[in-house]
């Protein structure tokens, strides 16, 4: 029996936004999360366009079968609808999904450990004055994902970046932060060219010939004294509004 490819009229008119699902027919396991209203999670079954989402659709329909779409939650509003599907791309993880990213709001309102979220809303807002060594601080936002290790932090914040080299040369550490949170602090021991150094499979694809006189820097978690003194910390109002630049210097070391 064909399953339906649109919703009813009486449906459509109570739905609202919704979050959905498309899942495998065999292992039953989601592989794609996404928030609509109409018939938009009907729309994917069409596509055409070249994507991992796109492939595992095609690569059911050619064996004869059709993927499962459940609706998650509906009769939500639209900003509801985001933090569910964000919640539920954060649960199963984006590494398990053909997401292409996280959902909306993630970085505000997804996965995140209790400690953390009180650091959050609780913490200490940074000034300039407040930082008394030169430091470089590295947004790794589209990298960072709940649960990463200590090294994955480091390895998606020491490369690659577009920074004069003379100037990197005199910052001693490097603040990782996600989502105006200092997550890390690491201490710089040398800046080189992009791809100089063997690393793991970091969350962000490696790009050797798009980051051609980009740098990229070595080092190592930085002293506990300083550690303490700015992780958990929030930096937010260091960084001017609207501004995409994922790198800003603090000169704070007194000459």
């Amino acid at each position: 029996m064909s399953k339906s490819k649109e919703f009813t009229k009486k449906t459509l008119e109570n739905i609202g936004y919704y979050v959905y699902l498309y899942s495998d027919p065999d292992t039953k396991q989601p592989f794609y999360i996404g928030k609509g209203k109409g018939n938009r999670c009907f729309d994917h079954l069409s596509y055409i366009n070249a994507s991992e989402k796109v492939e595992k659709i095609q690569e059911i329909l050619s064996a004869g079968k059709e993927p499962i779409i459940e609706i998650l939650v509906h009769g939500v509003d639209e900003e509801t609808a985001l933090k569910v599907e964000a919640a539920a791309i954060d649960l199963i993880g984006i590494k398990n999904l053909t997401n292409v990213q996280k959902g909306h709001h993630s970085s505000v309102y997804g996965r995140i450990d209790v400690d953390e979220l009180n650091r959050r809303y609780d913490t200490k807002i940074l000034t300039e004055d407040d930082i008394t060594e030169n430091v470089i601080m590295i947004r790794i936002n589209q990298a960072y994902h709940y649960g990463m290790s200590c090294f994955e932090i480091y390895e998606n914040t020491r490369c690659c970046w577009r920074v004069n080299k003379e100037q990197a040369d005199k910052v001693k550490y490097a603040f990782s932060v996600y989502d105006g949170m200092v997550l890390e602090v690491f201490k710089i021991v040398q800046w080189l060219p992009a791809h100089s150094t063997i690393k793991m499979q970091t969350t962000l694809d490696a790009r050797p010939d798009k980051d051609a006189g980009r740098l990229e820097f070595v080092g190592d978690v930085a002293e506990p004294e300083i550690r303490d003194k700015y992780i958990g910390k929030m930096v937010t109002e260091l960084f001017p509004k609207g501004n995409q630049n994922p790198v800003k210097y603090i000169w704070g070391a007194k000459e």
